[in-house]
């Protein structure tokens, strides 16, 4: 597991003076969890929210007061799962504050990488201009690789392609090896292993060769080019020093090192998840991502948002004790 060392001082604004006048009274929309969120500045923080702790409602409060706090809206990046999530949180900042919200950066990792990507694309062999695959396009390129190479015979079960950009995207979004993914995840296919890898090879060099990224590759080409160009890494360190994610349960290892990569230089990064909630891993997502985030930013701080809004005591008192006998 891998420690990473912060910057034990971030910096950016001064912590607010007991007699700035806000807009907003944090202190009486919040409540206390949720207060010492949304009011916290810098270093690293890691909320944990559980489902109907007004976890949306925090991070719309904690945009806003950056906002009238002083920091740039522009220094501001909220990574989410959906692009509407992304929306929705800060139009409801911009309706708490004021317009000054609708400069903060947000979207998803995707569209986040997408932008990046065509500024600096040629860094990495590729032209700003290049196409992005959605995941028919991929398979229909992987169908046609697999066809090229005369797997597609009678003679032999071969992997649809749907199953084997599937196993692609496993192995990319995960970082296991394509030997242990087929062991683990298709026993079936592990004799195929040999014929899956040159495919494999040969659809990460048909998409080098053509212009062209699918939307894993977006994550991964983002993650080589904080990670192996360090000019570009600090200008964009420097221009958000303030990253939120949304949903961090759901993120994989790549986005995990993708958050990590752009808030290296001032280390105020804010993540928000709810560890006992995961299900995307079937994508690579990880809950581990959370449960090692205080490993991984020594010095973060921890809040827990555990009042609940949306259900009765009953069922909570259902939930907590399948949760109390998880192992993790």
């Amino acid at each position: 597991m891998k420690t990473y060392l912060l910057r034990k001082n971030p910096t950016d604004v001064a912590p607010p003076s007991t007699d700035r006048k806000f807009l907003i009274d944090y202190k009486k929309e919040l409540n206390p969890a949720q207060y010492a969120a949304a009011t916290s500045v810098n270093g690293p923080h890691l909320i944990v929210a559980g489902a109907g702790t007004g976890k949306t409602r925090t991070i719309t409060f904690r945009v806003a007061y950056l906002v009238e706090l002083g920091v740039k809206p522009e220094s501001i990046l909220l990574l989410t799962f959906t692009r509407r999530a992304a929306q929705e949180m800060l139009r409801r900042a911009t309706m708490l504050l004021d317009a000054r919200c609708e400069r903060v950066a947000g979207g998803t990792f995707h569209s986040f990488a997408n932008m990046v990507l065509r500024q600096y694309a040629p860094l990495l062999g590729f032209q700003s201009s290049f196409s992005i695959l959605d995941q028919s396009d991929a398979e229909d390129v992987v169908n046609l690789l697999r066809t090229r190479l005369k797997l597609d015979t009678r003679e032999r079960r071969f992997p649809r392609k749907q199953t084997l950009f599937d196993i692609f995207s496993r192995v990319v979004n995960t970082g296991v090896p394509l030997r242990d993914v087929l062991t683990e995840d298709y026993p079936h296919f592990t004799e195929l292993l040999p014929e899956i890898e040159a495919l494999m090879k040969a659809y990460t060099a048909y998409k080098a060769g053509h212009d062209l990224m699918d939307y894993d590759d977006l994550l991964v080409h983002l993650r080589t080019l904080l990670r192996d160009h360090e000019r570009v890494r600090d200008a964009l360190a420097e221009r958000y020093k303030y990253v939120m994610v949304d949903e961090y349960q759901d993120t994989n290892r790549v986005q995990a090192e993708i958050v990590w990569l752009l808030g290296h230089k001032y280390g105020n990064v804010m993540v928000v998840g709810d560890d006992a909630q995961a299900i995307y891993a079937f994508r690579g997502a990880t809950v581990q991502n959370i449960l090692e985030f205080p490993e991984q930013y020594p010095g973060s701080t921890i809040i827990k948002l555990e009042e609940n809004y949306r259900s009765t005591q009953p069922i909570l008192d259902l939930t907590n004790e399948i949760l109390r006998r998880a192992r993790e």
